[in-house]
């Protein structure tokens, strides 16, 4: 492991802005309809229960990340070749977040730039990132942290003042029974974004504070569940119904009706700086994660020199994984939610707990 420590406050900026991250962006739990707030509280709680999972395989090997425990537990062949599609995971993760944010930018301020050009530019402030290692990016979550805070309370309050909340538009609540609710939440909303704290498997063993792992983590999944309820009940108080669900970025769309004073409009720069600041935390973490896991599977001494190849690998995967942005959603809703995100995030993790939890009870007697 790379030789770097970070505080609890650290961990509770980065948890809280990689939750965010890009769920604030696009659409989540859509399809519980004017009960989405309501679907995002019930996959945070589902989002607790993976915590406590990825939280006890941590308490079982609170000096090794996923790529190594997994390795210890299962074997050499079998571990490594699960470390292996971990990687995978990770580096494929990075690049569908980069394209997701190319095409955000090229959609409402860049047209006539290719997404290509955008992916580029960005990359490379990641890549340095990662390079510079964990504490860096811990350090950074610190400053971004008061950002978000400040867009978030600012932007809020706006809308309030603007008058363009309607909170008779998610009534009636429940109007299809609690069924549609708890599906969305446990097919679509546990994975994007609660199960994605898979990828903080690898980052607990630097918290040089152990007995406050536990405490932060909830206490950030919670405050982030809860910034992603209230966007969801803002969207569709201020859009409707309709238009929140079929709006290719409804927090834009919101944040476009705000009116102050006749002059105080049309403020769009909110909305990029929530994809700089949350593409950005969420893309570090991701490729960081990825490139201790191959420095741990290859037995690579300096885990930073990873950092350009790799950073090559995920900008080609952001371009070749679809050919547009209709594409692009189609494939993560049909293929990576059930077939890619619910092993890795949930039945996997499952499994090696138990197995932890048999292995560690031998050892105890």
């Amino acid at each position: 492991m790379e030789k770097a420590k970070m505080s609890a406050y650290q961990l509770f900026t980065l948890i809280l802005l990689f939750e965010l991250g890009t769920a604030l962006l696009f659409s989540i739990a859509t399809d519980a309809k004017q009960d989405a707030w309501l679907a995002a509280l019930i996959s945070m709680a589902g989002g607790f229960c993976l915590f406590f999972i990825y939280y006890g395989l941590y308490r079982y090997y609170p000096d090794l990340p996923l790529t190594e425990y997994v390795q210890r537990l299962l074997g050499s062949i079998l571990g490594k070749g699960l470390a292996f599609c971990y990687v995978l995971y990770f580096v494929y993760i990075a690049a569908d977040i980069l394209r997701a944010f190319g095409e955000l930018l090229v959609t409402i301020a860049y047209p006539d730039t290719p997404v290509f050009i955008i992916n580029v530019l960005f990359i490379l402030v990641i890549v340095y990132t990662v390079y510079k290692g964990i504490e860096v990016i811990a350090r950074t979550s610190e400053v971004l942290f008061v950002g978000m805070c400040l867009l978030l309370l600012s932007g809020f309050l706006l809308m309030m003042i603007s008058g363009t909340i309607h909170i008779e538009n998610l009534k009636p609540i429940l109007e299809e029974g609690l069924s549609p609710v708890i599906k969305t939440a446990f097919n679509r909303t546990l994975y994007f974004p609660f199960g994605e704290m898979i990828a903080f498997a690898m980052i607990f063993p630097y918290v040089k504070e152990r007995e406050k792992v536990k405490r932060t983590g909830l206490w950030a999944m919670g405050m982030s569940g809860l910034i992603l309820a209230l966007v969801a009940a803002g969207n569709i108080s201020v859009l409707g119904l309709d238009l929140a669900s079929h709006a290719q970025f409804p927090l834009l769309a919101s944040i476009q009706s705000i009116e102050v004073a006749g002059f105080l409009e049309r403020l769009d720069i909110y909305y990029i700086l929530f994809a700089m600041i949350g593409g950005f935390l969420k893309l570090s973490i991701f490729f960081y994660v990825a490139v201790m896991g191959a420095s741990h599977l290859f037995q690579v001494k300096h885990p930073s020199r990873l950092a350009y190849p790799m950073g090559i690998v995920i900008l080609l995967g952001s371009i070749a994984s679809a050919s547009n942005y209709p594409e692009y959603i189609q494939q993560w809703r049909v293929v990576v939610q059930p077939y890619i995100d619910r092993p890795l995030q949930v039945i996997i993790p499952v499994l090696l707990l138990i197995v932890a939890f048999l292995k560690n009870k031998k050892k105890a007697v």
